[in-house]
């Protein structure tokens, strides 16, 4: 599967930690070429799901937020989003710079609008937090949130309750033609979400023309989204679980990552070891595409695949 040079690669709306945006020249090539079904098992940003050619994607993940956003995302057009997401900007006096310039706000591109839309971003993060999730307006809430939110990325406390703070940027053109691009790619393709646990993607259900690509949690990174949830038995449970997409003689690639700032993952390198499965080195550094490089930085970025 290679990337075409006149093909728009399509970006996700969400800036999704651990997001492979800039790894999918690298990535996609190494996918098989005749994927009856792509399940994505850690979807996140879904960056690698719009971008691939399939018959039927499922997208799924744990973050029952971040798969009903997906949800609402394919069953609205962005000329019936845009102006909703228009309106509350207007409701809650946010900035609209791509009308209006930095000026307009007193403020410039290098210090962003976070001073002017605090404020505003703040009442509209209590109307979202009080909210039910069964609100027709909730997702069309949290997407705007994450707009105007810091870095763009979705994050909730323990209470439940959307907690990032004011952002630099927002609803700019960038922005616009990202989910435009987004919603349309979703509409054009047989794509569906799912919101489970992974061993719950059941095997038998799987045919050896299926494809399973999976991105989970990264166990010796320091990101927020793993702290608490992703650790040494999650991450035997999932590669139990590729042992037996194998045995199946289901396709699949994993991402990776085997050692970063003098830590390694000793589970998935013994794993690796015993079982003898392909392990392509990513260029982390996004400079290149030689899959093959060894030691290419602190970071060693893998993609390992059973076929």
């Amino acid at each position: 599967m290679q990337i075409n040079s006149n093909q728009e690669v399509i970006k996700s709306p969400l800036n999704f930690t651990g997001g492979k945006y800039k790894l999918l020249s690298q990535i996609l090539p190494l996918f098989p070429k005749d994927i009856s079904t792509f399940i994505d098992l850690f979807c996140g940003g879904c960056n690698v799901a719009v971008n691939v050619s399939a018959k039927k994607i499922i997208c799924n993940d744990i973050d029952a937020n971040l798969i009903g956003l997906f949800s609402y995302f394919k069953n609205t057009s962005y000329e019936v989003l845009l102006p909703k997401i228009q309106k509350i900007i207007n409701d809650y006096n946010l900035s609209d710079s791509n009308k209006n310039g930095y000026t307009f706000y007193n403020c410039n591109s290098a210090n962003g609008l976070g001073n002017y839309n605090r404020t505003g971003f703040l009442n509209l993060r209590k109307t979202f937090n009080e909210l039910q999730k069964n609100d027709a307006n909730y997702f069309l809430f949290l997407y705007v949130l994450i707009v105007y939110a810091f870095n763009n990325q979705i994050r909730f406390n323990s209470d439940g309750e959307f907690n990032l703070p004011v952002g630099k940027r927002d609803f700019n053109i960038r922005m616009q033609n990202k989910l435009k691009s987004f919603l349309f790619t979703l509409s054009n393709k047989n794509i569906s979400f799912s919101n489970k646990d992974f061993t719950r993607i059941k095997v038998s259900s799987l045919s050896v023309k299926d494809f399973v690509y999976v991105d989970p949690p990264y166990l010796i990174t320091c990101a927020t989204y793993n702290e608490k949830s992703w650790n040494e038995n999650e991450e035997k449970r999932l590669l139990a679980y590729l042992d037996e997409l194998n045995d199946n003689k289901i396709r699949f690639a994993l991402s990776n990552v085997l050692s970063t700032d003098g830590k390694t993952n000793d589970i998935l390198k013994q794993w690796l070891g015993e079982k003898g499965y392909n392990c392509y080195h990513l260029d982390f550094s996004y400079n290149n595409s030689n899959y093959h490089k060894k030691n290419i930085s602190k970071t060693d970025e893998v993609l390992i695949t059973n076929y």
